[in-house]
């Protein structure tokens, strides 16, 4: 499978996780860490339901994969999330050490990575994960898109 079909392949899996979360009432979205082929955490937006302002899918996914890993380090991994991860998120991913980072769509307001502080380009941190962005981006904009003007009406 090339790189395109497997990453299309896992954030599809993000997204069923993101439309778990919009089910739920949270924000939609959904991520999924994978180390060779294989799905080691994944997670949903749920800071509303837990009562947990950290409870985002990107935690969700390293907690998850840290608890199965038994392991705070995360070296070798992939992670796929649907929208562009925040401060919080983007520092967590640093410190797990996770090799490679692919979102979906960008997020103008709250996006870390590339969009409002553009941290992937601080130049100030010990570890830095490879970065691919856009991959399903219609959709993952689309479900926020969609859950947004639902809470509008």
């Amino acid at each position: 499978m090339s790189t395109e079909q497997t990453d299309a392949y896992w954030m599809r899996e993000a997204l069923s996780l993101a439309k778990e979360a919009a089910a739920a009432g949270e924000v939609p979205v959904g991520a999924v860490l994978v180390r060779d082929g294989i799905c080691i955490g994944q997670g949903i937006n749920q800071p509303l339901g837990s009562h947990d302002p950290t409870a985002h899918a990107e935690i969700g996914a390293l907690r998850d994969a840290g608890q199965r890993e038994a392991n705070y380090r995360l070296p070798g991994t992939t992670l796929y999330v649907t929208i562009e991860p925040c401060t919080m998120c983007f520092g967590a991913i640093v410190h797990a050490r996770v090799q490679t980072l692919v979102f979906g769509a960008r997020e103008p307001r709250y996006g870390a990575v590339l969009s409002t502080s553009a941290l992937l380009r601080q130049g100030s941190y010990n570890h830095y994960p490879d970065c691919r962005e856009g991959v399903l981006a219609e959709e993952s904009a689309g479900l926020m898109r969609a859950f947004f003007q639902q809470r509008r009406t």
